[in-house]
């Protein structure tokens, strides 16, 4: 089973926590009882938002968590209920998500660049771009582990996000650039926000630390394939 369900409003949940309470807690919890019910493993999609995003190098699994919003907490208390109700489980936190599909960062910034000149995109988040099509393959690889292979590694919680790292300003900046270069228009980017960086980085096994962000240029990569 793949639970995929989510209260995705991030700004939103601060006033509606009882429906983000309902859907990202007591919704997963659900799922992962009916996955045990059945004798099926379930695979649970998270967020890196479980973090408080004050870290100054990429979150690893087994670091605290300290959400700070109530969609973060949904979140987290969502992944102790599938864990509690569905031991054979694999609890996949990921961020920054994008695709040709619904709403997401790189189609919105497609959408304001077709009508404006200027576009003022802040720089004091720092997160991995990461492709929900790489996550579909990365989930259909942890399906069959679950399914093939016993082995107690293969459970529990894991992070799973593209390799590179940016600031939303320099996302922003790439993705104009590759429009650009496919013949579209290509707004100029106007002064960002340079508050203090919030890391939020779930790249266990990344060495650089995520202060070089601070930089305009965006540095996406590839998907880790770490349980494939």
């Amino acid at each position: 089973m793949v639970n995929a369900a989510a209260y995705t409003a991030v700004d939103q949940a601060e006033s509606e926590p009882d429906l983000a309470d309902a859907v990202n807690w007591h919704g997963a919890g659900a799922a992962a009882a009916a996955a045990a019910r059945l004798s099926v493993p379930i695979i649970h999609l998270s967020t890196d938002y479980v973090f408080a995003g004050d870290l100054d190098r990429p979150y690893r699994e087994d670091d605290p968590t300290g959400p700070i919003g109530a969609y973060g907490r949904s979140k987290l208390l969502g992944e102790m209920a599938v864990a509690a109700a569905a031991p054979n489980h694999a609890i996949l936190r990921t961020a920054w998500i994008y695709s040709p599909f619904a709403t997401n960062f790189v189609k919105t910034m497609l959408r304001l660049a077709g009508t404006r000149d200027i576009l003022n995109v802040v720089a004091d988040q720092c997160g991995s771009p990461t492709s929900a099509m790489d996550i579909a393959d990365a989930i259909l690889s942890v399906c069959s582990n679950l399914l093939e292979r016993p082995n107690e590694s293969l459970r529990g919680v894991f992070h799973m996000a593209a390799t590179g790292y940016t600031t939303w300003a320099g996302f922003a900046e790439a993705i104009f650039a590759a429009s650009a270069a496919s013949g579209g228009r290509a707004p100029r980017s106007g002064p960002s926000s340079r508050q203090r960086i919030r890391h939020r980085l779930i790249l266990g096994s990344t060495a650089r630390s995520c202060a070089s962000c601070m930089g305009s240029h965006c540095r996406t990569g590839t998907s880790r394939r770490r349980l494939a």
